[in-house]
């Protein structure tokens, strides 16, 4: 074949493009129009099928998307068999029976066993909650670390009762305690905070906990001139330093099959004794 019998690419490249525009610029001009009325108002698509249909709008899309969300959260279930929780076998006392979940959960390998949500009730009766860390728990209570400025140690100032929660997901279990909650002395606070890592005792210094802050830049500047100021020995700060709870409710929760679920109360009595009872799931 001839030089000059060869289709010419650049001319090929121009027809289609000139195909392509001739193609699109009718639906851009129908879009750029001013909305018409009636059944041929929405542009017509080609549908998964090869048929046309009509475009559906985003809003009636975006509701689509919602419910079908809905059905698939609403269609989880999962069958609970892993354990039982009868009388014949749980502890005499509540904190017997939290210290044998608790090492289980321990020896189970479980991701942060000792995590725990804190829930706490402000003045205008609005509760809230959070995530927190078990650092100890004796027959004296149960007992987590924070800042003393921050929304929940307002919260315990103004109402002193609170409850924990304790989900350990692999077990099929809760266990939750309920109390009045008091702040730990100033000695084992202190023991505590030795303990910490180097960065999270100036984190300590550097964070005003539950505070409205421009950008996460103030924090990094202020933990470099903590760090600067203290180096490697910085005192626990007058604003930071324990809790304890100190129960009268304790809640036991085995996850049964066809949600007959093990529920067990401990109830603190006026002479000291715990009343253990079963409840309803």
């Amino acid at each position: 074949m001839t030089r000059s019998s060869m289709p010419d690419q650049s001319a090929t490249d121009a027809a289609d493009s000139k195909l392509s525009i001739s193609r699109i610029t009718p639906s851009l001009s129908r879009a750029n129009a001013a909305p018409a009325t009636g059944p041929e108002s929405t542009p017509a698509v080609r549908t998964a099928t090869g048929k046309r249909g009509r475009e559906a709008p985003l809003a009636t899309i975006a509701a689509i998307s919602q419910n079908s969300l809905m059905k698939d959260i609403a269609d989880l279930r999962k069958s609970y068999e892993r354990a039982e929780l009868d009388e014949t076998h749980a502890a005499g006392t509540p904190l017997r029976q939290f210290e044998q979940w608790m090492q289980e959960a321990l020896a189970a390998k479980l991701p942060e066993p000792t995590a725990m949500t804190l829930a706490t009730v402000g003045p205008e009766g609005q509760p809230s909650t959070r995530v927190v860390l078990l650092k100890g728990c004796d027959a004296r209570g149960f007992v987590w670390y924070t800042n003393y400025a921050s929304r929940k140690a307002q919260e315990i100032a103004g109402n002193p009762q609170a409850a924990l929660q304790f989900h350990w997901v692999e077990l099929e279990r809760v266990a939750r305690i309920e109390g009045r909650v008091e702040k730990t002395d100033a000695a084992e606070s202190d023991a505590y905070f030795r303990t910490r890592p180097l960065d999270s005792r100036i984190g300590a210094w550097a964070s005003p906990q539950s505070r409205v802050i421009p950008s996460r830049a103030v924090l990094v500047t202020e933990a470099a001139r903590i760090g600067a100021k203290f180096l490697l020995d910085p005192p626990r700060p007058p604003h930071w330093g324990g809790y304890r709870l100190v129960p009268d409710t304790f809640e036991f929760w085995q996850g049964r099959r066809s949600r007959l679920h093990d529920r067990l109360r401990y109830a603190l009595q006026a002479d000291g004794s715990w009343l253990r009872q079963r409840l309803a799931p």
